[in-house]
């Protein structure tokens, strides 16, 4: 797969290595002589260039790239490259960095955007997941469809605990898409029992996710 990636700071090129390691092809573009270190990622291919202009974007071949990933400091050079990418270059699968959080209502489809990714959303989500039992957190925006990567962790008291994944009627527009157990990282067939402390992942429609919470977090009260 190759993989463009406008922004060669320190998130670029940790992105980059990453990929690399996974066998991608990489190339890295930045427009600030400073920022090419060819020796840091020796493995990918680097462009002295700006994102933001169609002739940079046309020496970069971006009409041949799979994935293109907008991972600069600056919010508006983010948004300017995904349009690009997916307008101008058809690219299928656009990732933007999301600097500000105020921002974050434009990394949408209406700008290139499939998957919009805020580092300080990101950050509490991560401390919330750690401390939280029984809250919904959300981990990730999917601009397509507008749904969302959200994560909770199983309580005791829940009122699926100890149910099998197929016996539970989950909302609509919800996918249990893996379940979390200590060390274990468990594929969430039917038969498949919950257990409290389980930390389940959903892909989930945002206007799902009340729903959804309200289902793994309460145990519902026997009636008379």
């Amino acid at each position: 797969m190759r993989v463009a990636i406008a922004g060669a700071g320190a998130v670029g090129r940790s992105i980059a290595g990453e990929l690399l390691e996974n066998g991608h092809e990489i190339l890295l573009i930045d427009k600030a002589p400073t920022a090419i270190s060819v020796e840091r990622v020796p493995l990918a291919e680097w462009l002295l260039a700006d994102a933001c202009e169609i002739t940079s974007l046309d020496e970069a071949a971006l009409q041949r790239c799979n994935v293109v990933i907008a991972a600069t400091g600056d919010d508006k050079v983010n948004l300017v490259v995904s349009l690009l990418a997916k307008t101008e270059y058809g690219v299928p699968r656009v990732v933007a960095r999301v600097n500000n959080p105020k921002n974050e209502w434009l990394f949408n489809e209406s700008w290139g955007v499939d998957v919009a990714v805020s580092t300080p959303r990101l950050m509490s989500a991560l401390v919330e997941e750690a401390v939280s039992v029984g809250d919904l957190v959300r981990l990730l925006r999917f601009s397509h469809g507008d749904a969302n990567l959200v994560e909770l962790t199983l309580p005791p008291e829940s009122a699926v605990t100890g149910t099998q994944v197929g016996d539970v009627v989950w909302p609509e527009d919800t996918s249990l898409v893996t379940i979390i157990r200590g060390t274990r990282v468990l594929t969430p067939n039917p038969e498949e029992t919950l257990e409290a402390g389980d930390e389940l992942l959903f892909v989930a429609a945002q206007a799902r996710e009340e729903q959804l919470e309200d289902l793994l977090s309460v145990r519902r009260e026997e009636t008379a």
